[in-house]
């Protein structure tokens, strides 16, 4: 799986006795959510300002294939970037209910970093490889 944009933000760095999704660690979360979904929106937008501009009827038909196989590829990708800022929003949302940081499967705290690595992460590294396993021999 590809890195989430954002990921130039520097680490959090918790206070001694910091309790874990305090406010200070929610308004970091918060913010790196947002970044991402701004990154994503103009991404979005980029592409679709290219698409209309190199919209060409080509009258070869190998270079008619290769634009609409373009095309397709970009559709795919931005249709992956529209699932993961629903799914930013849904983290945002899980913030302001403070439900955000802790697995959906277990409750455990999920952690500051993984939640660093993947923000729009909903399981502890536990649920999660045990989902892949699964995942694994159900495809055997």
């Amino acid at each position: 799986m590809q890195p989430l944009p954002a990921q130039s933000v520097a680490p959090y760095k918790p206070q001694t006795n910091e309790d874990y999704m305090c406010p200070q660690q929610q308004e970091y979360f918060r913010n790196i959510l947002k970044k991402i979904k701004s990154e994503l929106g103009e991404d979005i937008d980029r592409t679709v300002h290219t698409m209309q501009e190199e919209a060409t009827a080509f009258a070869d038909p190998n270079d008619r294939a290769t634009q609409e196989s373009d095309i397709s590829l970009e559709l795919r990708n931005r249709d992956r970037e529209r699932k993961l800022i629903k799914k930013i929003d849904e983290m945002i949302s899980k913030i302001n209910a403070n439900d955000y940081g802790y697995c959906e499967n277990c409750g455990v705290e999920i952690g500051l970093g993984r939640l660093e690595a993947r923000p729009t992460a909903t399981q502890c590294i536990d649920c999660k490889s045990l989902d892949e396993i699964r995942e694994k021999q159900m495809a055997k």
